[in-house]
């Protein structure tokens, strides 16, 4: 299935310390007649499509949009959010009869205190849990999408079991990328990536154990060791982005790969090198590349 993801602006009532759009915020909400544009233009390519913000939830017209988007036909209606205006189940109930068939939920926190410190907004998680469990009542599909930081990379594994209560349907831990926030607080905010893989390996392995479904974004094979077919890049469906100018693309993955993502002379030798997408950019950038050793292209040796 082709899909469209659609940037429908950047107002959030969170404020996340790795917030990637942080820097976009000034520009508020795109309206909703480029909204529409984009949803019509689309339609005779992709059958699926995500709608992202920002936090589209708090648009006033967030129900005049999805049911637009159902209208046209698309198959797929994925919302992406923090959560907490799932925390209402009657909410949960309008989105789902005006067409939304799955749900993205970002939960970076075991606890109340780890995830709320996170976004700055007290309260968030409780707010978010709630959503996801709300959305489950009604036979909702939930993917979680955690981002990988600093604060919270050493209680991953408990994160992880903590989804697998809350019985979402798929988990995603995203390493994160050091644009907006992230960027600003990269001391602050961006871990080892070798120190965070074990951490990571460990949360998949709990919903391994749950018959969860797991995936892992911008970590490179390299780091993967044992647990290579959870790199989500190689199975991203096609997709195009419809944003503000610069956003637009009409292939992410050749966007990602090309200009997103880095590799380096020594990926060469590795025998992951046709697949792998290498991390985000600016993380080599501050932190150079010695951490990313090629494996060898026979298999069982160092």
């Amino acid at each position: 299935m082709k899909r469209v993801d659609i940037k429908t602006g950047f107002s959030c009532n969170n404020n996340c310390i790795f917030c990637v759009q942080a820097d976009n915020k000034p520009l508020g909400n795109r309206s909703f007649e480029e909204i529409k544009e984009n949803l019509v233009s689309s339609r005779e390519r992709c059958d699926g499509v995500i709608l992202t913000g920002g936090e589209v939830t708090i648009r006033k017209d967030f129900l005049k949009i999805l049911k637009l988007a159902k209208g046209l036909g698309y198959t797929m209606i994925q919302i992406q959010s923090n959560g907490r205006k799932f925390s209402s189940l009657d909410f949960c109930r309008e989105v789902i009869g005006a067409g939304a068939t799955e749900f993205g939920i970002s939960l970076h926190g075991y606890c109340a205190e780890q995830h709320d410190y996170l976004t700055t907004v007290k309260g968030s998680f409780m707010q978010a849990a709630r959503g996801i469990r709300n959305l489950k009542s009604l036979g909702a599909y939930v993917m979680t999408n955690s981002v990988v930081v600093e604060s919270n990379y050493m209680t991953l594994p408990l994160l992880s079991t903590l989804l697998v209560k809350l019985n979402v349907d798929q988990l995603q831990f995203a390493f994160v990328h050091a644009l907006g926030n992230a960027r600003k607080n990269f001391d602050q905010v961006v871990p080892s990536i070798s120190l965070a893989a074990p951490y990571i390996h460990k949360a998949l392995q709990v919903a391994a154990n749950s018959g969860k479904f797991a995936r892992v974004e911008a970590v490179p094979y390299c780091q993967m060791k044992g647990y290579e077919q959870y790199v989500v890049e190689k199975s991203i469906p096609d997709t195009e982005v419809r944003g503000v100018e610069y956003q637009n693309t009409d292939d992410s993955g050749f966007q990602r790969q090309n200009f997103s993502k880095m590799k380096f002379v020594q990926c060469l030798r590795c025998r992951y090198d046709p697949i792998c997408e290498g991390p985000w950019k600016e993380y080599p950038e501050k932190r150079g590349n010695k951490e990313f050793v090629p494996v060898s292209k026979r298999v069982g040796t160092a």
